[in-house]
């Protein structure tokens, strides 16, 4: 059974959704090009509401690394996620200040970096498409053959519609951002469908099968 990640949480109803839904771990994105940033006090103040058990999870493009280091230590976030063009020395220092679990992003699209999957240099690997949050899908296909679960976060595009396809390869974890969300905020109807496939309930709860009635936007 796969994990799931719900990414990209930014405002205190997300963190509701979330502690009813109970996902594996959510993300609060600190890239500042991003439309769901998150700045150290805003994310300080979510985390403080968010239900003991889900892994809160940095994601940095780039970010200075004692930026990075004061959000572990303050416990704001339990582990970082690295979206940019990070270097081996720059993980390696990473890991000299700060113990805290690290996923590394990798362009599915660019076939060549499959090799890294399961590096010494981070704990997971996230394949995503070129352009991340977009929910742009990509080409699942290469993904044939490999062992996915162990320390893999599967994202792209990830939705209600193609989850189920997705965790045929078995991924470590989903990871959804705008499949979790309706016109560009986070939807609870979808958060906890999502939430439910992944942790494969065999039936839908009374209160899902409610909340999904009322939304009339997803076919039960």
């Amino acid at each position: 059974m796969s994990k799931i990640k719900i990414c990209g949480l930014f405002r205190e109803r997300d963190i509701e959704f979330v502690n009813e839904a109970k996902p594996d771990f959510i993300g609060f994105i600190f890239a500042e090009k991003s439309k769901r940033f998150v700045d150290f006090k805003k994310a300080e103040n979510l985390r403080k509401n968010l239900a003991e058990g889900i892994v809160p999870v940095g994601v940095f493009v780039n970010a200075k690394i004692d930026d990075i280091v004061f959000l572990c230590k303050s416990s704001i976030i339990d582990m970082v996620q690295l979206h940019g063009g990070e270097t081996d020395g720059y993980i390696k220092e990473l890991k000299g200040k700060c113990e805290a679990k690290i996923i590394r992003a990798l362009n599915l699209n660019k076939n060549s970096q499959l090799s890294t999957l399961h590096s010494p240099l981070y704990s997971y690997t996230l394949l995503d498409a070129q352009t991340p949050g977009s929910g742009q899908v990509f080409n699942w296909g290469c993904l044939q053959g490999i062992d996915l679960s162990r320390n893999v976060f599967l994202a792209g595009g990830v939705n209600l519609q193609n989850v189920k396809e997705v965790l045929k390869f078995n991924p470590f974890a989903v990871d959804v951002s705008s499949g979790a969300e309706t016109d560009g905020v986070k939807d609870r109807a979808k958060i906890l469908r999502l939430v439910e496939i992944c942790k494969n309930t065999p039936k839908y709860s009374a209160l899902t099968r409610k909340i999904i009635a009322q939304s009339r936007m997803i076919k039960l």
